[in-house]
């Protein structure tokens, strides 16, 4: 249960939280039309960057626990666990816009899947810079 709620729940809480929004029928809109795009597709971008980064998190949360279960080599090299959060990310950014052609007032577009996708690209592209640094931090620390 402690997993659940350390690993599963943040990535399940946020999709509930984008999903709250895209069921609003009319959100605020800020003055002037080109800054209204710009606030919402940076919104897209950085939501679903955050969802990217949850389910990378859970991936590899995941593999360390399977591999306790002798499952190992499930998620061996992080660039498998990079492509299936950013598979994930993207499957629920299309999901999102379909469900947002539901809602009166919205429209699901695939320009917005296109701005998620960067988002969570972007995310990606951060975290395999960040265990690059990291992995080099011990290359060198254990060289000493």
């Amino acid at each position: 249960m402690k997993q659940f709620f350390r690993y599963w729940l943040p990535p399940l809480a946020w999709m509930g939280l984008i999903f709250f929004f895209s069921a609003q029928p009319d959100l605020p809109s800020a003055p002037g039309p080109w800054l209204d795009t710009l606030l919402k597709k940076i919104g897209h971008a950085l939501g679903y960057g955050i969802l990217a980064w949850l389910y990378l998190r859970l991936l590899v949360a995941r593999r360390l626990l399977v591999a306790r279960r002798a499952l190992r080599g499930r998620f061996r090299h992080p660039a498998a666990a990079r492509a299936i959060a950013l598979c994930l990310t993207m499957a629920y950014a299309l999901s999102d816009e379909y469900h947002q052609t539901f809602v009166p007032g919205r429209n699901g577009t695939l320009w917005d899947v296109g701005v998620d996708g960067l988002g969570a690209l972007g995310a990606m592209l951060l975290a395999q810079r960040l265990q690059r640094r990291q992995t080099t931090a011990r290359q060198e620390t254990g060289a000493q």
